[in-house]
């Protein structure tokens, strides 16, 4: 085995575009095709066309889940899917600054865990049409759906709602 003490990485003249020094504001690039497949999850991106949100629900325990799952992770169970309520409230929140390539031009942007009456867990998607000093744990926020569909966890979003 060879122990190089003065290793180095390579080094390139090429600089970084800083836009701001507080907080520091830098210019990154990155650009890439990925092509996957849902699977088990298709019928979730399908049903989002048709203006529906669907979790899963244990057929066993009937832990119901607001995120699909193929399999109960208290139980082990299969699962089947569960049409979720549209309607919900904030659980928790963040603001986030920077975001993948697709986000970038969109930040600053809400995320929020949507927490469902009667589901066991939470769901996290963007929050719009609020300003991050209105939002607030227990907001009543309410389920919005692109009209293009893009196949995406994005063609689901909330807004607030009336209380």
């Amino acid at each position: 085995m060879t122990l190089d003490y003065d290793a180095k990485m390579p080094e390139t003249q090429e600089g970084t575009e800083v836009y701001n020094t507080d907080p520091l504001v830098v210019k990154s690039h990155y650009d890439i095709d990925y092509i996957h497949s849902y699977a088990q999850d298709s019928e979730f991106f399908r049903a989002l066309g048709k203006k529906k949100l669907l979790g899963s629900k244990c057929k066993k325990c009937g832990y119901t889940y607001a995120t699909p799952r193929g399999h109960c992770m208290m139980c082990g169970s299969e699962t089947e899917w569960h049409e979720l309520p549209q309607v919900g409230k904030v659980h928790t929140f963040t603001t986030c600054y920077f975001g993948s390539e697709k986000f970038l031009s969109e930040t600053p942007f809400n995320l929020i865990m949507v927490e469902f009456e009667g589901v066991d867990s939470l769901f996290m998607a963007r929050l719009i049409g609020a300003d991050q000093e209105d939002i607030h744990i227990g907001m009543k926020v309410r389920a919005r759906f692109k009209r293009n569909l893009q196949f995406s966890p994005t063609d689901v979003y909330f807004v607030p709602a009336r209380e």
